[in-house]
């Protein structure tokens, strides 16, 4: 776990980190959202509505953004106050592993606050979730 206070972030700083999301992963999140969505969890209707296997929930890769700012950047002195994401393609288990990124692309020292822009790629680099991210830094005095 990274602990970058604000004082300690610059401008054009970057993060990543690499996830492989499993089956089990997938049975997790829609059970403990009550999403039982076909799409998502039968591979025979997925396929029906064009799709090559179960979709993988999207808010399950964008939940991965919350590692990077708890993480990652800044990590341990964050507090994340808005998300804005945009799924960009679908995402299955096939794909392999998702590279979660974010570059900081602002920062306001009047209220400690940093703005992350955030990207999400499969395995061939292609983007499968971006946005911007909101996230208030402490100074790590405890």
């Amino acid at each position: 776990m990274n602990c970058y206070t604000y004082q300690e972030l610059s401008v054009g700083q970057t993060e990543s980190f690499t996830v492989s999301l499993t089956e089990q992963m997938v049975r997790d999140f829609g059970s403990l959202t009550g999403d039982q969505n076909p799409l998502h969890t039968d591979p025979q209707y997925a396929r029906e509505k064009g799709h090559p296997e179960m979709v993988v929930y999207g808010m399950m890769t964008a939940s991965f953004l919350s590692t990077l700012a708890g993480m990652y950047l800044p990590g341990k002195y964050s507090l994340i106050h808005s998300v804005e994401v945009k799924f960009a393609k679908p995402v299955y288990l096939s794909m392999g592993a998702l590279t979660v990124s974010g570059e900081i692309v602002e920062k306001n020292d009047m209220f400690h606050i940093i703005k992350v822009k955030v990207r999400i790629t499969d395995s061939a680099g292609t983007a499968v979730c971006r946005g911007i991210m909101r996230i208030g830094v402490e100074d790590g005095k405890e």
